[in-house]
């Protein structure tokens, strides 16, 4: 029951995701799903097609056909479920990927109806797995369609006013599967761009494929001090985007801020971990803030349930609503920064106008998996009746953990839920402040342990 996850369904090749298990999550998915044809695509990684003759075995026996896109970043996939091939529309999309994860894992992001497969539904999808007879093969129904073109056509065709813009682009792939639209997009809006580690390559031989990990950015850094104006790196699957000038390494929190410049009064939906000065500064606008739960498959929900125009995670998921499908992409993010850039938009300029705050990465706190969340409840408790020393609550958010409101900053703790780690972040209008936040919610965090 270990592969399934909040948001998606992950393991190690072979170990954990072996022909047994991926027959059976297949042919379970299939009685899911109530139209006719189910659209599959994967990543880089050496063993995603072998996962995909696999999934296909399961998907074929529970009596569902398969539009097989090959290898394609993420936001393709998603943006199968939006657009039909040959008049067929399929009613569910499965990614076969293993992200920003070591090579040996790999996972499946489940959409149904064009909307997240996640939470309980996956949890229960694993209790059927276990008790499941393996299915015997039936005929074999699929269909290969060309995903990767049509998506490609689309960007080109809603960017083309970008085309031939001078700006200096650099990018980094890290060998994931973003290469394989990059080079087709920039090449044909003439955009002057080059690219690192561009080769799909699923044992990502030159860094890890997580650009929210500041290490995996150095070699976009240097390329950048010499032949760039703007830089991006790109996550394995291509949801996630990092965007680099040579001032800042600009988070999702503040590319968010950065995108609704041009969009009148949007709605804006926030995970708990982003600053309290995009919330404050988009109200200061007139827009509509949201803060949220965490996790893609939460936000894309909550967009649907409030008709948003954008949303965002610090990590560098940024979903568009607005001129777009409501998905994460950090292609089509890559374009509307380019846009931004495009009409004149400074974007050091910009972010120097905002309040300056001290913040924390997140730091995670190892604990255990039936620990974690109990941790959290302990933490509420313990927060009704807080130590003398603690420093003054103005108001406490537990929309996804404990978001805690200070005189002049917050701190946050929440239970991961993909890792067995609590996640910390803190902030303030000062370094020393941000300091006695983090201080006081670990104090907090040992108490609560120490109790259980």
């Amino acid at each position: 029951m270990s592969i399934y996850r909040e948001y998606d369904i992950r393991g190690v090749f072979q170990e954990e995701l072996n022909e047994q298990s991926v027959v059976r999550i297949g042919y379970a998915l299939a009685s899911k799903i109530d139209g006719e044809y189910v659209a599959v695509g994967y990543d880089a990684r050496d063993h995603s097609p072998i996962l995909f003759e696999y999934l296909v075995h399961g998907l074929n026996a529970g009596g569902k056909k398969v539009l097989d896109m090959g290898m394609v970043p993420t936001p393709v996939n998603y943006f199968c479920n939006y657009n039909e091939f040959d008049g067929i529309l399929s009613s569910a999309s499965v990614m076969i990927t293993g992200s920003h994860n070591p090579s040996e894992y790999n996972g499946f992001k489940i959409t149904i109806n064009k909307a997240p497969f996640f939470g309980e539904d996956i949890y229960a999808l694993g209790r059927e797995c276990e008790t499941m007879e393996f299915p015997s093969k039936v005929k074999r129904e699929v269909t290969k369609i060309d995903a990767l073109t049509r998506y490609v056509d689309f960007l080109v065709s809603e960017f083309q006013h970008l085309k031939g813009m001078p700006t200096r682009i650099v990018y980094d792939c890290g060998n994931g599967v973003a290469g394989i639209v990059t080079e087709r997009i920039f090449g044909a809006l003439k955009l002057n761009a080059k690219g690192l580690f561009v080769n799909p390559d699923g044992t990502f031989p030159n860094h890890h494929p997580d650009p929210s990990d500041e290490h995996n950015l150095e070699d976009i850094k240097k390329f950048l001090a010499t032949d760039g104006d703007i830089a991006f790196a790109y996550d394995g699957d291509a949801d996630r985007i990092a965007v680099l000038t040579h001032k800042n390494n600009i988070k999702g929190d503040m590319m968010a801020l950065l995108y609704s410049l041009k969009m009148d009064k949007p709605t804006v939906i926030g995970e708990v971990k982003c600053s309290q000065v995009m919330y404050d500064e988009l109200e200061k606008r007139g827009a509509t803030a949201i803060m949220y739960k965490t996790g893609h498959s939460n936000l894309k929900v909550k967009m649907q349930e409030t008709n948003a125009d954008l949303a965002c995670e610090v990590s560098g998921h940024v979903f568009f609503k607005n001129r777009y499908f409501g998905y994460d992409d950090a292609i089509y993010a890559t374009l509307r920064m380019l846009e931004l850039v495009h009409d004149g938009i400074d974007l050091d300029a910009e972010l120097a106008k905002l309040p300056h705050v001290f913040s924390t990465e997140e730091i995670k706190v190892k604990t255990t998996e039936s620990e974690k969340f109990k941790i959290i409840n302990r933490v509420k408790e313990l927060l009704k009746n807080p130590p003398a020393s603690f420093p003054k609550i103005k108001n406490i958010i537990d929309v996804d953990g404990v978001r805690i409101n200070f005189e002049n900053g917050w701190g946050l703790v929440r239970a991961s839920n993909t890792t067995p780690v609590l996640v910390t972040r803190f902030e303030s209008t000062s370094q020393e402040e941000a300091k006695l936040y983090e201080k006081a919610i670990n104090d907090l965090i040992l108490e609560a342990k120490n109790s259980l």
